[in-house]
């Protein structure tokens, strides 16, 4: 468990402010059995993608970069903005998400 503070949210809680950047925040109607899930599954893509740039595997790389987009997606960190999303999607979009992650390990 990390004992870090949370990132300061904007006021409307769309994004995340880290050294003074914005950053889509996570969907936070995700469960967070799930949210954990998908970031277990975000941190292994982005090691991926460390390994594959070291190897200089450039099919390795882009296959974990694709993982991270799933991911990131999943989350609700890209793509479509969650707060633009019914329920129904924003469900969708992670299940879906979550199992095509399940489905590469």
């Amino acid at each position: 468990m990390s004992t870090r503070e949370p990132p300061e949210q904007t006021p409307d809680g769309h994004y995340v402010v880290i050294d003074g950047r914005k950053w889509r925040a996570t969907d936070p109607s995700l469960p967070e059995e799930t949210a954990a899930r998908l970031r277990k599954h975000l941190m292994s893509a982005r090691r991926a993608v460390r390994s594959a740039t070291t190897a200089n595997d450039t099919q390795a790389e882009r296959k974990a970069r694709a993982r991270v987009q799933r991911a990131k997606v999943a989350l609700g960190e890209r793509g479509a903005p969650w707060w633009e999303q019914s329920e129904e999607e924003r469900r969708r979009r992670w299940e879906d998400g979550l199992a095509a992650l399940d489905a590469e390990e």
